[in-house]
């Protein structure tokens, strides 16, 4: 059962009507009369506008319609700003913003991702290398001196290996890891150079012209000759070797050019070719394996050329 302090439906409709009324008719009243007497008027003031309706409104319920105008009952009054109102207007819009901070997330985790794998990544697996590589440099560096003292027995050969290995250990534990890496290049490039074996032969095909002579511009009443030559190895392929021309200065990679020699084999080629059109004598050096330099035939002099 409702206790003795629950207001009637039908009351409290009333009084939601007679507050509103009120509002109405509120201006008008307190223009008209002091405060103490505004209470009292009210109330006459409503029981008159309700006669004039055909409604019968009890005199309490008038009375207590006056009261929760003072009190601002049935005024819907937003709550303050706050901390409770703020989380709770974030928690209304959750459908809205969590759409957007979904995107945001998963772009940031993309471009985290990106930045892993194309940047971080490939980072930490070139640094890996280098130091793999730079722990490994004196082992390299014992491991080449031994192939280039097995290939030679030139003492001066050996000598310069050792010196080269030296020279990387020092740098290594300098921290110069250019020096240190350009020592294990120039000891390959020593190795390699000892390794090869290889001829020097005259080329005399068609397109290819077996020799050229040359007055230079520094010394016009001198002529040099050259022969036109290429390397090639045991099974036949042709080498391309890095020649410096004395007349540019500058070095080339290429698989043929023009060796300097005396007048005499000069022409001793071109009556070789002569005869049958084939260089008969074809071999102008030979390059052994454990050895620097070529050893050529009697005659050949020091200069090449790379274009004729």
């Amino acid at each position: 059962m409702a206790s003795k302090s629950d207001a009637p439906l039908d009351d409290l409709m009333m009084a939601m009507d007679v507050v509103d009324t009120l509002r109405h008719e509120e201006g008008q009243v307190a223009r008209e009369l002091k405060t103490d007497e505004r209470d009292a008027a009210m109330v006459e003031r409503l029981r008159q506008v309700y006669a004039s309706q055909g409604i019968d409104v009890p005199d309490h319920i008038l009375k207590a319609g006056v009261e929760d105008l003072k009190r601002d009952r049935f005024v819907y009054s937003p709550p303050s700003a706050g901390f409770q109102r703020t989380l709770a207007m974030i928690y209304i819009s959750r459908s809205t913003w969590s759409k957007w901070l979904a995107a945001v997330v998963a772009v940031v985790i993309v471009c985290i991702a990106a930045w892993y794998f194309i940047v971080k990544l490939p980072a930490q697996r070139a640094e890996a290398d280098l130091l793999a590589r730079l722990q490994a440099l004196p082992a390299t560096y014992t491991e080449l001196v031994g192939r280039i003292d097995s290939l030679t027995e030139n003492t001066e050969i050996e000598a310069d290996a050792a010196r080269l290995a030296t020279d990387g250990n020092l740098a290594l534990s300098d921290g110069n890891n250019e020096a240190a890496f350009k020592a294990e290049a120039d000891l390959r490039d020593l190795a390699g150079r000892l390794q090869e074996v290889f001829e020097v032969r005259i080329i005399s095909r068609e397109g290819v012209p077996t020799g050229v002579s040359r007055i230079p511009e520094s010394n016009p009443d001198t002529e040099n000759y050259y022969i036109v030559v290429e390397a090639v190895d045991a099974d036949g392929k042709i080498l391309e070797r890095r020649i410096v021309s004395e007349e540019s200065s500058k070095a080339e990679l290429v698989d043929k050019w023009g060796q300097r020699v005396s007048e005499t084999i000069y022409n001793a080629v071109r009556r070789d070719k002569m005869e049958d059109g084939i260089v008969q004598k074809g071999v102008l050096g030979q390059k052994r394996r454990g050895e620097l330099d070529i050893k050529w035939r009697s005659g050949v002099q020091d200069g090449a050329i790379t274009k004729w």
